[in-house]
C-alpha cells in the first residue's frame, strides 16, 4: 500500500492568499509550512510505502534529500489536479505500486486510523474516498487505475459528486471512510484551535500554538 503526499513547497507569497488576506503573507506562510511539516510527520508515519508528488520539479531532489526514507519524489505534470493525479499513478503503477491513497498537505485532522480505514476498504472496493463539509474530497484511494480526471470541476462544491459519477461511470466500485475538511479560510484554523486541542501529534500542537498566536 502506497501513500501519496501531493503538495507544494510554501513559499512567501505562493499559496494560502485566502489566509494571507487576513493574516498577511508571512502569517500565511507560517501556517502553510506548519500545515506542511503535519503532513510530512503524517506521511513518515505510515507503515507502507511513501512518495511525495511534487508540484515544482525544481524540488524533487531536495525533497529526497531531506526525507531519505521516501520511497520516490515524482514532479506532478498537467494543467489541472486530475491531469497531475492521473501522470502519477501512471507513473507508480509502472513502477510496480498497486493500492494507492492519495492526501494533500493541508488536512492537519487527518489521523493515521483514517488512513488505516481507507486502506481496508481498498479490499472492498476499487475506489475509495474521504469528503469534505465543501463538496470536494480530502482523500483518494485507488485499488485500480483511475479514469480521465481531466474534466472534473476541480475546486468547486461539486468535486465529490462529479467524482463518484465519474468513478461508476466506468464501472468502478465506490467507498467512504471518515469525513475530513482541509484548511483554506480563517474560519478553519478557529476550527482546528477546538479541534485540534487533544490531538497527541507534536506538529499539530506546534500548528495549534501557531493559530493562537496568529488569529
Amino acid at each position: 500500500m502506497t501513500l501519496i503526499l501531493f503538495c507544494k513547497r510554501p513559499r512567501l507569497g505562493i499559496g494560502k492568499q485566502r489566509l494571507a488576506r487576513v493574516l498577511g503573507q508571512q502569517g500565511a506562510f507560517r501556517i502553510a509550512d506548519m500545515l506542511h511539516q503535519c503532513a510530512l510527520a503524517q506521511l513518515a508515519s505510515w507503515p507502507g510505502r511513501s512518495v511525495i508528488a511534487c508540484a515544482d520539479a525544481a524540488d524533487c531532489d531536495s525533497y529526497q534529500a531531506e526525507h531519505p526514507w521516501l520511497d520516490t519524489v515524482i514532479a506532478q505534470q498537467g494543467d489541472n489536479l486530475g491531469q497531475r493525479i492521473n501522470h502519477v499513478e501512471r507513473q507508480l503503477r509502472a513502477a510496480g505500486h498497486e493500492r494507492l491513497i492519495i492526501i494533500g498537505s493541508d488536512m492537519p485532522e487527518q489521523t493515521p486510523d483514517q488512513l488505516l480505514a481507507a486502506a481496508e476498504k481498498l479490499a472492498q472496493h476499487d475506489i475509495v474516498l474521504s469528503g469534505a463539509t465543501d463538496g470536494g474530497v480530502t482523500l483518494m484511494a485507488a485499488a485500480v487505475a483511475w479514469p480521465d480526471l481531466d474534466a472534473l470541476p476541480w475546486s468547486t462544491p461539486e468535486l465529490g459528486q462529479a467524482l463518484v459519477q465519474c468513478c461508476e461511470q466506468a464501472g468502478l466500485s465506490v467507498g467512504w471512510v471518515t469525513p475530513c475538511d482541509d484548511v483554506d479560510l480563517v474560519a478553519d484554523l478557529r476550527r482546528l484551535r477546538a479541534s485540534l486541542v487533544d490531538d497527541p501529534r507534536a506538529p499539530q500542537q506546534a500548528l495549534r500554538k501557531l493559530i493562537q498566536e496568529l488569529v
